[in-house]
């Protein structure tokens, strides 16, 4: 038996409350995958990775051997096969070295793990969307590209962060060196997307799909002005303009910093119903190292302060702050011990759904152009995507949570939610 499939037997045995699909998501996506030729050739034919916001891959583009960042998928579908997979959405983060290889079988691609097949894979169709054009020329996928499976229309209206450098940047976000690397492969890549091209490659989806049910705005932090904005107003000018033209039409959600109750009020005002003031990590020392430019801008504190005030405007229910699973074992400032870990982050959790918030989680990529992805590029140990997963999946049923709104459906194999499985240990209504 190979290295990593005794490592996945082993953390099922030892975590038999997980579905094994939801750990082997988990595994992926902190490992990434592999495409061989021929399943490459086979993607050729459904929807194509978006690079919607960062570059979610283990590899810089200039270092993809087969150009894979032209051809791999959004996201694969796994089910079936000699493991009897339920299905399971997962997105793709690209690594060529990866374990996870996804190869060609009698004409069908198939999940092999060191030669080992585990499941068939799906690959996602191309929507009848994708294949317009907005007047000014522009796809519809560089200006409203879907995942989840085309549940979420994710909208990135600006593609860069106003924290710059080492001394601001988040030391686990590459959105600015994607941007970077984006425009250099020479992938049309909107800094700022106006709102008329928003709207505009909305009413195309709206006009020919039925799969969609929520849009997210989002885009990078904006600490001064943003043609001569405040971050709030530069925001919310975009979600009042799609509720005004689509009033109902998808579930809106907005990311931003956690911003002041007046100035969160502009959010709610303006149609927003869900808002993901993002927090990353809980540990206090770490937020400050890890989040520097959030540190001297806003501070821990005040941050998780405007956290509980937002519930206030929207419900708590509604706000859903996201923490990036896994950076608090980064090196060399992060734990060491799982179990060190798991208890940070568990009080966090504790802390916020106590009061009704539910946070949700992206599972870590290590990006190789980030700090983090440099000094800690095998990221986390798979059996903490365990532990965070059980710890998560606990402390939601101990207050009695609902399922997080804008999400889907819960459960293995039904969640469409790609980049953790926190939906998928969620037991189904």
């Amino acid at each position: 038996m190979s290295s990593r499939l005794t490592l996945i037997d082993e953390t099922i045995a030892r975590h038999p409350s997980l579905p094994r699909e939801a750990i082997v998501k988990e595994d992926i996506l902190r490992t990434g995958i592999a495409f061989s030729p021929e399943a490459l050739a086979l993607a050729a034919d459904a929807k194509a990775k978006a690079y919607f916001i960062f570059s979610f891959d283990y590899v810089p583009l200039a270092d993809m051997p087969q150009g894979e960042h032209w051809k791999a998928p959004e996201e694969v579908w796994l089910e079936g096969g000699p493991w009897g997979f339920r299905p399971t959405i997962i997105s793709v983060r690209l690594n060529p070295q990866s374990p996870y290889r996804v190869e060609v079988d009698e004409g069908k691609p198939v999940l092999r793990v060191e030669g080992t097949t585990l499941t068939g894979v799906g690959l996602p169709p191309v929507p009848e969307y994708y294949t317009r054009k907005l007047s000014n020329g522009k796809r519809v996928i560089e200006i409203a590209p879907t995942i989840e499976w085309g549940y979420l229309v994710y909208l990135t209206v600006f593609r860069i962060c106003q924290y710059f450098g080492k001394a601001e940047e988040c030391q686990f976000c590459d959105i600015n060196n994607n941007y970077r690397q984006q425009i250099e492969a020479g992938r049309p890549y909107t800094a700022v997307k106006s709102i008329d091209e928003i709207l505009e490659a909305l009413q195309i989806i709206a006009d020919t799909d039925t799969v969609s049910h929520a849009y997210t705005i989002t885009g990078g932090s904006v600490t001064t002005r943003l043609k001569g904005l405040s971050e709030v107003d530069f925001y919310a000018q975009y979600a009042e303009a799609i509720e005004r033209k689509f009033p109902g039409r998808w579930i809106s959600k907005m990311v931003t910093q956690a911003l002041p109750k007046d100035e969160a009020r502009k959010f709610k005002d303006a149609g927003v119903q869900i808002y993901h003031p993002n927090f990353e990590v809980w540990d206090e020392r770490l937020f400050s190292i890890i989040c520097p430019g959030k540190e001297r801008y806003v501070g821990r504190q005040e941050w998780h302060r405007r956290i509980l005030d937002a519930a206030d405007l929207f419900g708590p229910s509604h706000v859903i702050p996201n923490m990036v699973g896994g950076i608090e074992m980064s090196r060399p400032h992060g734990f060491t011990d799982v179990e060190e870990a798991i208890r940070s982050t568990g009080e966090g959790l504790d802390f916020f759904m106590s009061h009704g918030v539910c946070p949700r989680f992206t599972t870590w990529c290590a990006e190789p152009l980030t700090t983090l992805g440099r000094t800690t590029p095998g990221g986390a140990p798979l059996e903490y995507h365990a532990r965070l997963l059980e710890t998560w999946r606990d402390t939601h049923a101990r207050y009695q949570l609902p399922v997080p709104p804008g999400y889907g459906d819960p459960g293995s194999g039904r969640a469409v939610f790609s980049v953790s499985a926190f939906m998928d240990v969620i037991a189904p209504n």
